[in-house]
């Protein structure tokens, strides 16, 4: 297995040149050359495996040039501190059932492909003798994720972006109470987008990247794509356990995906096109509905800083899904010209124009699309917890508001549980009227001193903070 760029400027390379590359060096995104594809009788052989022996037999799919054994060892590691069941599945009735992806180091589904990507990372970094310096961007929950999976890592260091003032004070909390060497907590005047804006321009730098060893974790990175297409699988093997033997083959479920930057459903989008039963792939937007807009028109028109919302799910508070790019190569027929064409539009007069191409998103890909308010997600958890006592936190209620405008008969409703609503206890509280107890562990980081830089949308300033404090 080789990847490619979206852009068509990178020669074909392996998953784990890959890995470290982040942006390929185009500017383009890396996709694999064509897509592994798994039958039903595979699908059965993987029914008995572990959570962490699926990911290992998923990721070999991928990482063709990594033994398996490695990856064995790698996933065995990576799910050691989660349940036993890893990715627990659990019904709220109506057809809906939550796909539990919140049981990590941060409570989070983002750790489900960070605590993996920290031990191939880290892997691939000593078999190279190398070290890599990460420049992400997060909403609130990739930092702390990337952050936890990689601290105190020997040949890794980690500068992370963060919106100063727009995320949840748990979040604030997770990510700048930690005081390891090789993480860098900075925050940037502005919205998720400004920080993302700032990490592209750095990595598109082609000399500034190779003399500071760059790289990603954000969703840009393949690694990351990768691991979250292991749950997908993960969960239809649940749900068809209950089904009969002879009619578990072409089996569908539908999948509802709170979306901000488009990895998450993108790795959905990835299982469907490797032949897992996929019948619907539902986008569940929030007041920042970029993406719902797109799926619904085919016109893709991203949102200024000034007019991008700050909501009570704020993870999802991005404009500018870097993932859809990936999307967008598929649907223009793996035309690197049409995908820079697309991009050039977007730049000239701040949209581009698929309509012609809109149709296709649901008959050919299965995906569709809603907008969840901030009503509407207070009524949600409102409602779960009424009917079934659980708690849920705000972008997976979102998705639940979603979910329930594309229930059908017979077809199984899986929602990605987004994270756990201690991470966003004043949204509860005005939900449900109720205060979330906090482990004596939780309560210490949330008391902990922060550290943290402040810095303006400055990218002459962030690349001075880099010199300085990178690993060579």
């Amino acid at each position: 297995m080789r990847y490619i760029s979206t852009r068509g400027g990178m020669q074909p390379q392996p998953f784990s040149e890959t890995l470290l590359e982040g942006l390929a060096p185009d500017g383009g995104l890396a996709v694999p050359e064509q897509l592994p594809t798994v039958d039903a009788e595979t699908l059965e052989r993987w029914r008995a495996l572990t959570y962490p022996q699926l990911a290992a037999e998923v990721l070999g799919l991928f990482a063709t040039d990594i033994p398996r054994e490695d990856l064995a060892r790698m996933t065995a590691a990576a799910y050691a501190d989660f349940p036993d069941d890893v990715v627990p599945l659990r019904s709220i009735g109506d057809g809906i059932a939550l796909v539990g992806l919140s049981e990590g180091p941060t409570l989070a589904f983002k750790d489900m492909a960070m605590q993996f990507l920290g031990q191939v990372l880290a892997y691939v970094l000593e078999k190279k003798d190398r070290v890599l310096n990460i420049v992400g961007a997060t909403s609130g929950d990739t930092g702390s994720a990337a952050e936890h999976a990689l601290r105190g890592k020997e040949r890794v260091s980690v500068f992370m972006l963060s919106p100063q003032g727009r995320m949840s004070s748990f979040q604030r909390a997770q990510m700048y109470s930690l005081d390891d060497a090789n993480v860098h907590n900075i925050a940037v005047e502005g919205v998720f987008d400004d920080c993302q804006n700032l990490v592209k321009k750095l990595s598109g730098d082609l000399d500034f990247k190779r003399e500071q060893h760059l790289g990603a974790v954000n969703s840009i990175n393949l690694g990351r794509i990768a691991a979250q297409v292991v749950y997908y699988f993960w969960a239809w093997l649940r749900v068809t356990d209950a089904v009969e033997p002879e009619f578990r083959d072409g089996f569908e479920v539908s999948f509802t995906v709170p979306s901000g930057n488009f990895g998450n459903i993108l790795s959905g989008f990835f299982a469907k096109n490797m032949g897992l039963p996929i019948r619907r792939l539902v986008l569940a937007a929030n007041e920042n509905n970029v993406l719902d807009e797109f799926f619904r028109t085919g016109i893709y028109r991203p949102r200024s800083a000034a007019d991008t919302h700050a909501t009570s799910s704020p993870s999802m508070d991005i404009s500018k899904a870097s993932n859809l790019e990936r999307f967008i190569f598929e649907l223009l027929e793996r035309s690197p010209e049409r995908v820079v064409g697309a991009w050039a539009e977007l730049d000239s007069q701040g949209f581009f124009d698929l309509s012609a191409e809109q149709p296709r998103f649901e008959s050919e890909f299965g995906i569709v699309s809603g907008t969840s308010t901030h009503a509407d997600r207070l009524e949600t958890i409102r409602s779960v917890h009424e009917s079934t006592g659980e708690i849920i936190d705000p972008h997976t209620a979102d998705g639940v508001t979603i979910a329930r405008s594309f229930v059908e008969a017979d077809v199984p409703m899986l929602v990605l549980e987004t994270a756990k609503p201690q991470k966003f206890a004043e949204t509860i509280t005005e939900a449900i009227g109720v205060d979330l107890d906090f482990s004596p562990e939780l309560q210490q980081m949330l008391e902990a001193p922060q550290h943290v830089t402040e810095m303006a949308d400055d990218e002459q300033a962030l690349r001075a903070f880099i010199e300085q404090h990178a690993l060579r």
